[in-house]
C-alpha cells in the first residue's frame, strides 16, 4: 500500500491537484511533554489534528479532532491559539492521488493530569514525548517545524 507523504520546503514535492486543505492541530502538553500520534497512513508521528468541516469553527475542529483521536475532552476556553502555518511548501500527498497544500491553525492546551488515552482507528499509537525523546522518532515533515517552534517559544498556556 502506498503511504501518505509529507513535504516542507522540498523542491521535489508534487504540485497540489486539489484546493487548499485547512485544518487544525493541537499541542496537548502534560508535564513538559507533548502528545503525538503515530499515523496509520504513513507510520509517521504527528501532532493531533485534522481537517476543518464546512459547518465548524477552527476551535470546534480542534476539539472534535482531539476527542476523536485521543478520547480527551477539551473545552474551548482551554485552547490557546499558537500560530498559523501557511507556507505554500507544506504539502501532503495521499495514496488516493490527492495532493494538497496544507494550511494548519495550531492551538495549545496544557493538562493538569495524565488522561486515559484512547487510540483511534487513524493511529497506531498515541503517546506523550519529551523534547529529547522527540529527537529520536520519525516525524511528519509538515509537523517538524511546528514542534521546533513549540519547544523554542515560551507561551502562557491555560491549564484545563
Amino acid at each position: 500500500m502506498k503511504e501518505t507523504r509529507f513535504y516542507y520546503k522540498d523542491n521535489s514535492a508534487p504540485k497540489p491537484n486539489k484546493p487548499n486543505h485547512i485544518g487544525t492541530s493541537i499541542i496537548i502538553k502534560y508535564n513538559n511533554m507533548i502528545l503525538l500520534e503515530q499515523r496509520c497512513d504513513s507510520n509517521r508521528w504527528a501532532i493531533i489534528g485534522g481537517g476543518l468541516k464546512i459547518e465548524e469553527s477552527l476551535a470546534t475542529c480542534a476539539i472534535r479532532e482531539t476527542f476523536e483521536e485521543t478520547g480527551i475532552n477539551i473545552a474551548e476556553d482551554d485552547l490557546v491559539l499558537f500560530k498559523i502555518y501557511d507556507d505554500p511548501s507544506r504539502i501532503a500527498s495521499y495514496p488516493d492521488g490527492n495532493v494538497l497544500r496544507v494550511i494548519t491553525v495550531v492551538y495549545v492546551t496544557e493538562l493538569d493530569h495524565l488522561p486515559e488515552l484512547v487510540c483511534s482507528s487513524e493511529s497506531r499509537e498515541i503517546k506523550f514525548f519529551s523534547k529529547d525523546e522527540i529527537k529520536n522518532i520519525d516525524l511528519a515533515e509538515t509537523h517538524l517545524h511546528i514542534i521546533k517552534d513549540i519547544f523554542m517559544i515560551n507561551t502562557n498556556i491555560k491549564k484545563s
